[in-house]
């Protein structure tokens, strides 16, 4: 299972998309839809495996979950 987090930049700039599964580790995103624009794209890069989205505030605390499902099955 693929785990992303989708947290804040700390110069306020946007939010980076970081998980272990990512090949360079994490991913900045600074457009106004960055949220949805990383979601989208944590899903897209594990469309094989499970994988859980989870957004944060600047708190820490996670403000949304996402839990997504492979689509591809074994034969």
């Amino acid at each position: 299972m693929h785990v992303y987090e989708v947290r804040p930049r700390k110069d306020r700039r946007g939010v980076d998309l970081i998980s272990d599964a990512l090949p360079f580790g994490r991913l900045w995103y600074g457009e106004p839809n960055a949220i949805s624009n990383a979601a989208g794209y944590a899903k897209f890069y594990s469309r094989s495996h499970d994988a859980v989205i989870r957004v944060y505030d600047e708190a820490d605390n996670v403000i949304e979950k996402h839990e997504h499902t492979g689509e591809f099955k074994a034969w």
